[in-house]
């Protein structure tokens, strides 16, 4: 049986005292609890770019070009983009590795918390990474405007290139995501089997 973050504790394990070896073992997922601090702190860092790049739009709003006001308007939904994939690494990560965070009825609990496990963790990434790799081609697209003339700073190759890489980002998700569908599907079969 595969226990997820909602899956009830059995009754006859929730008072049993561990042997050191496994205790040792299972408590060793604690070291993870720094790396989310660092995330955590991470996430500072990019609240203040995110301040400093909207505060630079703001002062030069007048003097921007459209094309201007639009990459740095992209370069902030990128910022947050990036943050909320933050957010889904520090929280579902914290709560699918490390330890449960028992926000049940808590009126800011996310949706997607509620049903997480590790398998859903990586599709969500997945998705928030294409989303991220989109907003940087897009970026690309409109610098590369003035590839002709000479004056992006993208070659064809580099175009050419990053479109190959966000092309590889949607095959892995899609891959993940069949890999998934069919343990689900096996998982279901399995508990048919089990029942029947």
């Amino acid at each position: 049986m595969s226990l997820t973050p909602e899956t009830p504790m059995p009754p006859e394990a929730q008072g049993k005292a561990l042997r050191p070896i496994p205790l040792l073992i299972f408590s060793s997922r604690w070291l993870q609890l720094p790396l989310y601090i660092g995330l955590i702190v991470a996430q500072g860092v990019y609240v203040v770019l995110f301040l400093k790049e909207l505060w630079h739009l703001f002062a030069h709003a007048f003097d921007f070009s459209e094309q201007q006001i639009m990459l740095a308007v992209l370069g902030l939904i990128d910022v947050v983009m990036i943050s909320n994939l933050l957010v889904m690494v520090i929280v579902g990560g914290y709560e699918t590795f490390v330890s449960r965070l028992n926000l049940e009825g808590h009126p800011d609990q996310p949706e997607w918390l509620s049903h997480v496990n590790a398998s859903v963790l990586k599709i969500k990434l997945a998705m928030a990474i294409i989303g991220i790799s989109s907003i940087h081609l897009l970026r690309t697209f409109i610098e590369a405007g003035g590839l002709t003339s000479g004056k992006s700073g993208y070659t064809e190759t580099g175009v050419m290139w990053q479109t190959i890489i966000h092309t590889v980002f949607i095959l892995s998700a899609i891959g993940i995501a069949y890999v998934d569908k069919l343990s689900n599907v096996s998982t279901e079969h399995a508990k048919q089997a089990v029942l029947h």
